[in-house]
């Protein structure tokens, strides 16, 4: 399979395109362009958040870490006082960074449940959800964060396979398929989860028609 490295370049570079793309275009701001990148960036090492004791289940973990601090201060910082501000964050970067890394790693198997579409899909319902309902994001912006943290994570999927085929002896490694799948038929409990998370999401989602004008103007200036 592809290692770390292999990941985050693809990704990067597959973002740094797109956001480029979209900015000459007029679809976003050149400021726009830097998160549309990063998110791309980081949906391609996404995935492996189900690898115990890896580089790349490190660096997620602290960067969810880091995000979860900063919406907290956008949500509490009118409500609370300053020292319990600063408690609660303090609380919420161990909280995510240690606690919530050691329980994902107890309970995720790798190229499990988490390589997969469903997966995918419910880390850019989440990502538009946040940048929608927690930051006021307007819906089109919202839904362009999602979709690039899809994007990102489908680029790792997808060179996961590409991996799993040996082209010198011509012939499928073992892992084959058991990434880009839509869900894992090994965990049938999780992916019903999954699916209730999501079902849960639509409340704090941004309207599906823009997403769907969005995907027909990607369309159009694709052709």
């Amino acid at each position: 399979m592809a290692n770390f490295r292999t990941h985050l370049g693809v990704a990067t570079v597959g973002g740094v395109a797109v956001a480029q793309a979209g900015w000459q275009a007029g679809q976003w701001s050149g400021w726009q362009s830097l998160v549309v990148a990063m998110l791309v960036a980081f949906g391609g090492i996404l995935p492996d958040i189900d690898a115990d004791q890896s580089q790349a289940i490190r660096l997620i973990f602290n960067i969810l870490a880091v995000v979860a601090v900063v919406l907290a201060v956008l949500v509490l910082q009118h409500r609370v006082t300053p020292a319990y501000l600063f408690a609660a964050c303090g609380g919420i970067y161990l909280g995510v960074r240690y606690l919530a890394g050691a329980i994902f790693a107890r309970f995720t198997v790798h190229r499990g449940l988490w390589h997969s579409l469903l997966a995918a899909s419910i880390s850019g319902l989440s990502t538009a959800a946040i940048s929608f309902s927690l930051l006021d994001q307007p819906e089109r912006l919202a839904w362009i964060h999602g979709v690039a943290m899809t994007l990102g994570f489908v680029i790792h999927l997808m060179l996961d396979e590409l991996y799993s085929v040996d082209l010198t002896g011509a012939r499928f490694k073992r892992s084959f398929g058991t990434a880009l799948k839509f869900f894992s038929w090994q965990s049938p409990g999780s992916a019903l989860m999954l699916a209730l998370i999501s079902a849960h999401l639509l409340s704090w989602l941004p309207s599906f028609s823009v997403l769907r004008q969005l995907v027909m103007q990607g369309v159009a200036l694709w052709h």
